[in-house]
């Protein structure tokens, strides 16, 4: 045979075999791979050249060889699975750098980490000063996780005993001015509902380049056409900002009636309105 369709066809059935090993090994991002998971893709990888530029011109021998690391690779993550031992062997542990905001210099010895390097890292992760940090770790993929003391975390609704609503993940229904039905379906929404979104927002659908609806039914929408000026949804913040309204309409009212029981009937429905704003706030004003 040709050397260069031997070649092509080689190419040809390791792509779509190394396909197949990758799904079967499981999704990792490189740069969340350990050096055990990374020596193994690059060994795969390494391999599969080497018999599609036909260096191991045995192909039985080649495959074997790539059998045996895929193989060996599903068993070690297997055994990882089963017995602690086996995930330290294999993934390494994590190790403490910060401990109760005091850096531990035999540990970044340890990991060949230097002071710049941690200070480099924690600066990726929003924190510039050292004694804002209660706790630090080197993850096995080299990543750093910093737990910041207590008076320096941020605020959050829970603190401030608030109540928030859950957001749901927001569903994309338009991608390149083309409409994905699946999503539409999973919000139990139409083609007919979006399309009157985007006439009442004045753009047409293949001017949109991505579309999202959030888990309220409100669509946000970047066009192509940077330079058209669309208004962003605000329905929960009219829909409390009418009730807002109604419920001053109501004290008003009761003001200015000299019925007695008008002017009680007016101050009860302004005090139910005003216990149901109470509860709609956290949702309609998140």
């Amino acid at each position: 045979m040709i050397e260069w369709i031997e070649i092509l066809l080689r190419s040809g059935g390791l792509f779509f075999l190394a396909l197949f090993l990758l799904r079967v090994m499981g999704k990792r991002q490189p740069s969340r791979m350990n050096p055990f998971n990374f020596v193994n893709y690059m060994v795969i990888a390494i391999i599969s050249a080497l018999i599609s530029l036909n260096v191991i011109r045995d192909i039985a021998l080649g495959l074997t060889a790539l059998g045996v690391w895929v193989i060996l690779s599903i068993a070690m993550d297997y055994l990882a699975l089963k017995s602690k031992w086996v995930q330290d062997l294999v993934n390494g542990k994590a190790t403490i750098l910060m401990k109760d905001g005091k850096v531990m210099e035999e540990n970044l010895l340890q990991v060949r980490y230097t002071g710049e390097e941690l200070l480099r890292d924690l600066r990726s992760k929003n924190v510039f000063n050292l004694a804002d940090v209660e706790f630090a770790v080197m993850e096995t993929t080299g990543d750093i996780n910093v737990l910041l003391k207590s008076e320096k975390k941020p605020v959050t609704p829970h603190d401030l005993g608030k109540q928030v609503s859950p957001q749901p993940e927001p569903q994309t229904v338009i991608l390149d001015g083309n409409i994905l039905n699946e999503p539409l379906s999973n919000l139990g929404l139409n083609r007919d509902w979006l399309k009157v979104q985007l006439n009442s927002l004045g753009v047409s659908q293949d001017n949109v380049f991505i579309g999202q609806v959030d888990g309220s039914g409100e669509l946000y929408v970047d066009l192509f056409d940077d330079a058209i000026q669309i208004p962003q949804p605000k329905v929960k913040e009219l829909l409390f900002a009418n009730l807002d309204k109604t419920h001053a309409d109501l004290l008003s009212f009761a003001l200015d009636t000299k019925d007695d029981r008008a002017k009680e009937m007016y101050l009860k429905n302004a005090k139910k309105l005003k216990h149901l704003m109470e509860k709609l706030e956290p949702f309609l004003l998140r």
